[in-house]
């Protein structure tokens, strides 16, 4: 047994005691009233769902095992005193609860380029049988589910074990899932857009920076790069779509590759993580019709009240749970003033930053009118040469299994039972609450 999953058998064992006594001895008390409006208006903030590895506070901002995104880019080991924390060791705390030794990340590293090796060729056969001209997110779906026929999971379980001993082989099979998902984005991203001139992995890179070295990026600011955005985007607790979706699959004790592949079909979604591209293709509407990568304010403010005149949103703007500027949109502003601070649609980002929020305060409807992630995130990319924005939601993809793949093995420790809530009918509804037509 390796070194990162004994220490997950100490953890996980004294952990998944305590949640069944806890259950045994306060399983029926009530801790949350519900109201109708929540239930119909999409649960928000309905406490269903236990979720260790990161918790979203609509004041403060995400924090993994509690830990700000701040404090993780300060205390996580990196490549370099200067550099990014490496996305190995953010793994390894959500996994764990601890913060990772240098010794750990470097196992991890190294585990998981051995087990990116392993890819089956059929896998690259399914891809290579869609049309180019299929969403990059339909190629990396397709893999996923296509890699299942190594699942460890499904194999254990049609064997026959204990229950006690699911999270085993479920680990097993999302550090591999984990690994070879990089070699998945960068073959799909080649294939895409650089006529299917393959880039080989390099054993000696990390996981970040080996999928920056195989979609063509060999300069240390991009890997760089690339460290960052995979730490912001790999966990916002659980009950954003692709977490929870992850999370349902898996209380049927479906592979993690069928599990993983659900939730990424959420993630395509343009309300979650295809939002991203929903920003560019605004940003790059708002440069053809002003005429210039460099508006001023008056006609960044003139363009926003035209969108919302038009009944449409400002992407990038406004969350479900947030209520103040996004932390990951303040760490990648921070990063690009410190890089690229002089990059046009930084300066764009920027000032759409000053602007956008009072005018969707003036309207009076807006609960939150600050950026999220999705703000910045491709102009980010866009400025470091990765200005194919169709596969921004495939690295978001990447970089969200971290956190729901180290939750999935988790369900495992704890035993979760098959997510099954009741729901009623319009009818039912109205004669609770006593409404008369």
């Amino acid at each position: 047994m390796d070194q990162v999953k004994q220490r997950l058998k100490e953890v996980g064992e004294k952990r998944a005691n305590v949640l069944k006594k806890l259950v045994r001895e306060h399983g029926d008390k009530v801790i949350q009233e519900v109201t109708l409006e929540q239930v119909i208006t999409g649960m928000k903030g309905i406490v269903a769902l236990l979720t260790d590895t990161s918790k979203l506070d609509p004041e403060e901002g995400i924090r993994f095992r509690g830990h700000s995104i701040p404090e993780l880019r300060e205390k996580l080991p990196k490549m370099n005193e200067d550099g990014e924390p490496l996305p190995e060791g953010l793994f390894y705390l959500m996994l764990i609860g601890e913060l990772p030794s240098q010794s750990d990340v470097e196992f991890i590293s190294k585990d998981w380029s051995r087990r990116a090796q392993g890819i089956p060729e059929h896998v690259f056969d399914v891809i290579n049988g869609l049309p180019k001209s299929a969403h990059p997110m339909i190629q990396f779906n397709t893999a996923i589910l296509a890699m299942s026929t190594e699942s460890h999971f499904r194999k254990a379980y049609m064997e026959g074990m204990d229950k006690k001993d699911y999270w085993d082989p479920m680990y097993e099979g999302v550090m591999d899932l984990i690994s070879r998902l990089p070699v998945i984005a960068a073959y799909i991203y080649r294939r895409v857009f650089h006529d299917e001139k393959y880039i080989d992995i390099d054993p000696s890179l990390d996981w970040a920076g080996n999928m920056a070295h195989m979609m063509g990026f060999e300069s240390v600011e991009v890997k760089r790069l690339m460290r960052l955005y995979m730490v912001l985007h790999a966990d916002h607790e659980g009950g954003n779509v692709s977490a929870h979706t992850t999370h349902l699959v898996g209380t049927a004790l479906s592979n993690p590759y069928y599990s993983f592949a659900a939730g990424m079909n959420g993630l395509a979604g343009p309300l979650h993580g295809m939002a991203n591209q929903e920003v560019m293709s605004w940003l790059e509407t708002m440069i053809q019709e002003i005429g210039s990568d460099r508006p001023s304010k008056d006609q960044i403010r003139e363009y926003a009240r035209n969108t919302l005149a038009n009944g449409r949103v400002i992407p990038g703007y406004g969350h479900a749970v947030l209520r103040k500027t996004d932390p990951r949109f303040t760490e990648q502003l921070n990063f690009a003033n410190k890089y690229i601070p002089d990059a046009p649609l930084i300066e764009l980002i920027r000032n759409i930053y000053e602007v956008v929020p009072e005018i969707l305060l003036a309207t009076g409807k807006v609960k939150n009118p600050w950026p999220n992630v999705d703000a910045i995130s491709g102009s980010l990319l866009s400025s470091y040469g990765i200005k194919e924005y169709r596969i921004y939601t495939v690295l978001f993809g990447v970089s969200r299994a971290l956190g729901v793949l180290s939750s999935l093995i988790w369900d495992r420790i704890y035993g979760q039972p098959l997510e099954r809530p009741t729901s009623h009918t319009l009818e039912w509804f109205k004669e609770k609450v006593g409404f008369k037509e």
